[in-house]
């Protein structure tokens, strides 16, 4: 009973604050936002919301989501959570074709560009890969087993990614660092090569992201973390091209109540040429702008754009390859009204583009709710609520600025525990599997 009681403790305090995640269709054709265990899809070319089924008639998790995914095609979607559950979903007809059981709670997940492969990290470190076949069809897919590939071994995995090629897996940890692996042609054989890693962070690593040079068609891997950095890295040898530092701009700083200690990076997303770099920072009311010259390998702070008339600090940031919009929410999971779902907050930025990287008189602006696309029927969907009171917004915010901190910073339990911990890690059973 005791050993029960430590780890619903531990559950609870893990699990006090899941930030809200957003996800845009490739193409633009529909946004997903989950906020708890809530997970919301609204489909733009049609203006309604969309309905999600699964062979249970059952499409909601039961425990916070902690990450969803569209595939580079836009054709499959994944989410995945606490509730140890990996859900694949066919964007067609929206249904649920897969439930993938984790031994542990999920912490983040990833597409093979070809759409051959669903991997996702669990809570302890261990990478698995699931073989999708036939999940362009409308139909279920027979029940799918989940392979145990690489482990950071007891190291929360904060962000995983397939390389654009297919070749590798690229995969984040709150112990400062990157590892890339040759992905396996079988998985089952598991992916023991290490390509390199990347290591500079002096915190937490929260988020990856590719970016590709127009000039040279290389790719380039950018990182975010909680040292107030973004990097840019060449992954293919682990070399360290440029960091730029957000917290040290004067932009930030001057800003008054702002802790230097709630600076980190939450999340990153580029423009398709990588030259402009959107940046959720911690405690930042709006969005940074980062400029990046891939010919001479070297990012700036090109401004921060604020959110008029009220307090919102994203949570997560997505914007489609053929848009010039930028989409962002801010939203947690401790975040509900007595007679509400939880709530999150919907905001776009409208001309995220690779001219306007450098440009003054072009300055990306946010929307206004009535110029949204699919204005109140989207903000219905995807926030809970059509109108969210300031009080609520300001709550949200504070949630917010702890979010990262709770999440990400490591824990120091008493030595009584350990043990119990020790027993509890999955990374031997990996072992016993070679």
């Amino acid at each position: 009973m005791e050993e029960t009681n430590m780890d619903d403790c531990e559950h609870n305090r893990e699990s006090e604050v899941a930030p809200a995640l957003i996800a845009v269709h490739p193409t633009q054709k529909s946004v997903a936002v989950a906020v708890g265990s809530n997970l919301r899809v609204f489909n733009l070319q049609e203006g309604c919301s969309v309905s999600l089924v699964d062979d249970s008639g059952v499409h909601m998790h039961k425990d916070s989501i902690r990450a969803i995914r569209y595939g580079a095609e836009g054709k499959l979607f994944v989410s995945a959570g606490d509730d140890k559950l990996v859900k694949i979903w066919v964007t067609d007809s929206w249904r649920c074709i897969s439930s993938v059981s984790s031994e542990k709670r999920v912490t983040a997940v990833a597409i093979s560009n070809d759409g051959r492969f669903v991997s996702f990290a669990d809570k302890f470190g261990v990478i698995y890969a699931v073989e999708i076949e036939g999940s362009h069809e409308n139909q279920s897919l027979p029940n799918k087993k989940a392979v145990p590939i690489l482990a950071h071994y007891c190291s929360i995995i904060t962000s995983l990614e397939f390389s654009p090629d297919g070749r590798y897996i690229i995969s984040a940890d709150r112990d400062f660092k990157i590892r890339v692996s040759v992905f396996p042609e079988k998985p089952s054989d598991g992916a023991h090569e290490i390509q390199c890693f990347c290591l500079g962070h002096s915190e937490f690593v929260s988020c990856l992201a590719f970016i590709c040079s127009q000039d040279s068609q290389q790719w380039y891997l950018l990182s975010g973390g909680g040292d107030s950095t973004v990097r840019l890295w060449d992954f293919t040898c682990g070399s360290l091209l440029d960091t730029c530092h957000v917290g040290e701009t004067g932009l930030l700083q001057s800003k008054e109540g702002i802790d230097d200690r709630l600076l980190a990076v939450t999340d990153l997303c580029a423009t398709p040429g990588g030259s402009l770099i959107a940046v959720a920072i911690q405690s930042l009311a709006g969005v940074m702008l980062l400029s990046c010259n891939l010919s001479a390998k070297s990012l700036h702070v090109a401004r921060v754009v604020p959110i008029p008339g009220e307090t919102f600090i994203p949570t997560s940031l997505a914007a489609a390859s053929s848009s010039n919009q930028l989409w962002m929410v801010m939203g947690a999971s401790t975040l509900c009204t007595s007679h509400s779902a939880p709530l999150a907050r919907v905001k776009v930025l409208d001309g995220f583009c690779e001219s306007n990287q450098d440009s003054v008189e072009q300055e990306a602006c946010v929307l206004e709710d009535k110029d949204l696309p699919g204005s109140e029927q989207l903000l219905q969907t995807l926030q809970g609520s059509l109108v969210i009171e300031k009080d609520a917004l300001s709550a949200a915010a504070a949630a917010v600025k702890t979010a990262m901190c709770n999440l990400l910073i490591k824990k120091q339990y008493p030595s009584e525990n350990r043990e119990f911990r020790k027993r509890g890690r999955n990374d031997k059973r990996v072992d016993k599997k070679k």
